[in-house]
């Protein structure tokens, strides 16, 4: 299969490597202000991965000529932080053949919805198949440029789903070759599935002062989530899981299927992230100025919001770490708008229509 990875941070690298080591034909690309481990990777020939992935992974390409990375590609995945799905989109347009086959990995709440809004396409149209799934399934670090360390590979429990839904199966056949995953319901389950925006704004607004005093110099999990902290984190997964319901999903909590995905050995909140493998040794944020805030904020909890109070859910809690969020790091989120359900292209439909629209 022909491979074709957006994306040369952590994951779209740990991605490449894995599906090249597999025997895929990958070509990396990435913008050229993103270029350090573009270059890296092709001064060095490819990829050395440790870990949980080993191996010199080589691709056919590497580089930011975006045509050249896209030519014949039978599925693309789209890997990066939040605020890289839409430029990664824009960059697309007008470049992508009819029945070409995307995956935001991971969507980081509706990537899917918003790389094809990018594209110019409706949220129906099927003239592009997206699809997004709700987490990385890696835990990784580029170690030095083109060097990569897994901690972890998760080998299940990733959840997947396609716009429009009809075509799940189909992308969960392409990904499941190589990242064990199970199909969800549709894009608005990933979405919701999303355990990082319940964790990482809790846990840095608890931690700020700890953070600014001395850098981020202790480890966010198992240092910083103590059972406060814990509680706080389960207000905010509570809410979100009332919403899913709400909305007609049955999710499990952050901490059950966390453990099921291998990062931890106890799901009770309190305690469950200090004593994980899988976070161990995470260091905290060395300033406040982190994605912690900016990604699962702005990116996060602001839909979650809206999501709820659209179909009548409690939801202050997560309202009140929108708010203080704000207000030490002296933006207004929820203005910024960065996820909404206009943003999405789903602002003018009722529940109802929400719900049977994807």
């Amino acid at each position: 299969m022909k491979v074709t990875v957006f994306g040369s941070g952590n994951g779209g690298c740990t991605l490449a490597a894995d599906w090249a080591l597999a025997g895929h034909e990958v070509r990396l690309f990435d913008f050229k202000q993103f270029s350090a481990n573009i270059d890296a990777v092709n001064e060095a020939g490819g990829i050395a991965v440790s870990g949980c992935v080993k191996g010199f992974a080589k691709l056919s390409y590497c580089g930011c000529d975006i045509d050249r990375a896209l030519d014949g590609c039978d599925i693309l995945y789209v890997v990066g932080p939040a605020y890289s799905t839409e430029s990664f989109g824009k960059a697309c347009r007008g470049k992508l053949p009819y029945g070409q086959k995307v995956i935001i990995v991971p969507g980081s709440c509706g990537g899917a919805l918003i790389f094809k809004k990018a594209l110019g396409l409706n949220y129906d149209d099927e003239s592009v198949i997206a699809g997004e799934t709700h987490t990385l399934p890696y835990a990784c670090r580029v170690m030095d440029p083109g060097v990569i360390q897994v901690y972890h590979k998760l080998t299940g429990w990733v959840y997947i789903a396609a716009l429009p839904s009809k075509y799940t199966d189909e992308l969960y056949r392409i990904f499941n070759q190589v990242n064990p995953c199970v199909p969800a319901k549709n894009v608005l389950q990933t979405t919701l599935t999303n355990g990082n925006p319940a964790i990482h704004p809790a846990g840095t607004l608890m931690m700020a002062a700890w953070i600014e005093a001395t850098g981020g110099d202790f480890y966010f999990y198992e240092n910083g989530i103590q059972p406060s902290v814990g509680r706080l984190i389960r207000s905010i997964d509570t809410e979100r899981l009332s919403i899913a319901k709400a909305m007609g999903f049955d999710l499990y909590p952050g901490p059950v299927l966390t453990k099921k995905q291998g990062y931890l050995i106890e799901d009770d909140y309190e305690n469950c992230y200090r004593s994980a493998p899988g976070f161990k040794g995470v260091k905290a944020p060395q300033k406040l100025d982190t994605r912690y805030f900016h990604e699962d904020v702005g990116f996060g909890l602001v839909l979650f919001e809206e999501l709820g109070r659209k179909f009548g859910v409690e939801v202050s809690n997560i309202s009140s770490v929108i708010t203080i969020a704000s207000t030490i790091m002296q933006r207004d989120y929820r203005a910024e708008r960065a996820r909404t359900l206009d943003k999405l292209g789903l602002g003018d439909l009722s529940c109802q229509e929400l719900l049977n629209c994807l």
